[in-house]
């Protein structure tokens, strides 16, 4: 029995990667509708909202260009390159379109930035991890279950982080700091391992020039920086934040 063609199809060549958008119909019109209802949705909220649709516009086109793109078809070649893939839409698209969301209501502010830190945290290393990682090319719908809880945890907890009250800065900063530690730990554990972990790209790589295991490092260097970076920030935000409350509760 033959196996299955990954999602993105056959591993490209330098020479053909440029031609290999991923034109999926289906794909395409779901990124297509999830656009208009996002922005629809803003302008049936009243007044101009200009930045909230300005930043669902910008947050879906990055989705689009990380799923639509060459990189689809390069990421059946490259580890490095579907973990860049996953870095454009956990650490680009994502932030961008929890800021075009509603406030976090205070009530539900903690419950939320807590589960959604956690869901976080297992989708990023179940799919990094060598079986779940090498199923998603054997399988369309596991890859797009990788993507939709990759992706989705991701947008939730970046809502927490970015949308939640003042009230909840403390959860807040305590769940940027997990989530930079916890990223930048497997990171480090990707791009400092002797040996490389993913059977798929063992025969893939030296097309573009590299082994298996420098594809692997250069995989977890990209996860690594930009995730700690990007979550620190957002729990230096919410420092400030709760800086500027504990000033204000302060008596005269």
């Amino acid at each position: 029995m033959a196996a299955q063609l990954p999602y993105c199809g056959t591993p490209p060549s330098p020479e053909t990667l440029l031609h290999r958008f991923n034109l999926d119909p289906v794909l395409i019109g779901a990124l297509i509708l999830a656009t208009l209802l996002h922005l629809l949705y803003w302008r049936r909220q009243g007044g101009t909202r200009i930045f909230a649709l300005s930043t669902a516009g910008v947050g879906w086109i990055v989705t689009a260009l990380a799923l639509v793109s060459p990189l689809c078809a390069l990421s059946v070649s490259l580890f490095s390159a579907r973990v860049g893939q996953h870095m454009v839409l956990i650490l680009g698209a994502a932030p961008l379109l929890a800021l075009a969301t509603p406030p976090l209501a205070i009530r539900w502010a903690r419950t939320v930035t807590w589960t959604a830190t956690f869901s976080f945290l297992v989708t990023l290393w179940f799919w990094h991890m060598p079986g779940p990682y090498d199923a998603t090319f054997e399988s369309t719908p596991v890859y797009w279950t990788m993507h939709l809880t990759l992706f989705g945890s991701a947008v939730v907890l970046w809502r927490a982080l970015l949308r939640s009250p003042r009230s909840a800065s403390g959860d807040v900063l305590l769940a940027g700091v997990l989530s930079s530690m916890q990223m930048g730990f497997l990171g480090a554990i990707l791009t400092t391992a002797s040996h490389p972990f993913f059977f798929r790209h063992l025969s893939t790589v030296q097309i573009w020039g590299f082994t298996p295991l420098q594809d692997q490092q250069l995989g977890g260097t990209v996860m690594w920086v930009p995730g700690i970076l990007l979550f620190l920030w957002a729990a230096l935000f919410a420092l400030n934040r709760l800086r500027a409350l504990t000033a204000r509760a302060r008596p005269a």
